[in-house]
């Protein structure tokens, strides 16, 4: 009888044992994710900074260093909200580098209150409704024979061809700018980094 209780006992032990083992798993591995947000998150380095796919467009922007003028810009024209909404949205983003080819003192007056609403045209000529990635555009530029036109939120449209395997935008005015880092997901959207900034008439 002694025998049996003993064997009870160490079955008991082991299950309970087991038990514990498969309550800890999953409590452990939410600590471990608590640890390392976006651990399971695939994310492109932009400016120096991991882009992560749960975050929205105006988030991982203001991460990135090679962005700090654009989200400057963005928040001078009151466009934080909008680019934090559900979108979904398309946006060509310029370096700072693309922004520092424009003349001198073009950005510092911009941003100025009194030019609101040049700033904010030129911003949303950069985005574009919904969410089309790099293969998105080649289709477009496939179906229209070599260019596709893409209707921006300002209203006014840009031209996407392909300059062999380098996407390329044409502005309003003839202007070109290249995409760089191409399809970096955000939670609301999609982010193509470009190196000069798009212009509208």
């Amino acid at each position: 009888m002694s025998v049996i209780k003993s064997g009870l006992a160490a079955t008991l032990a082991l299950a309970l044992s087991s038990a514990a083992v498969v309550i800890a798993a999953p409590a452990a591995l939410a600590a471990m994710s608590e640890k390392t947000p976006g651990m399971a998150e695939k994310t492109v380095e932009v400016g120096g900074a991991p882009m992560y796919p749960s975050k929205t467009i105006v988030e991982n922007a203001m991460n990135s260093k090679d962005h700090t003028t654009l989200v400057a810009a963005v928040k001078a024209a009151g466009l934080v909200e909008t680019l934090s909404g559900p979108g979904p949205f398309t946006v060509f983003a310029p370096t700072n580098a693309a922004f520092e080819k424009l003349p001198a003192g073009t950005v510092d007056t911009l941003v100025k209150p009194e030019n609101k609403e040049m700033l904010t045209k030129i911003l949303t000529y950069h985005v574009v409704a919904g969410t089309m990635t790099s293969a998105d555009i080649a289709k477009a530029i496939e179906a229209g024979g070599g260019k596709a036109t893409l209707t921006t939120v300002e209203g006014e449209t840009l031209t996407a061809a392909m300059d062999g395997d380098k996407l390329v935008l044409t502005d309003a005015k003839g202007g070109t700018s290249t995409v760089t880092i191409a399809d970096v997901t955000q939670s609301n959207g999609v982010i193509h980094v470009v190196d000069t900034v798009l212009m509208p008439k």
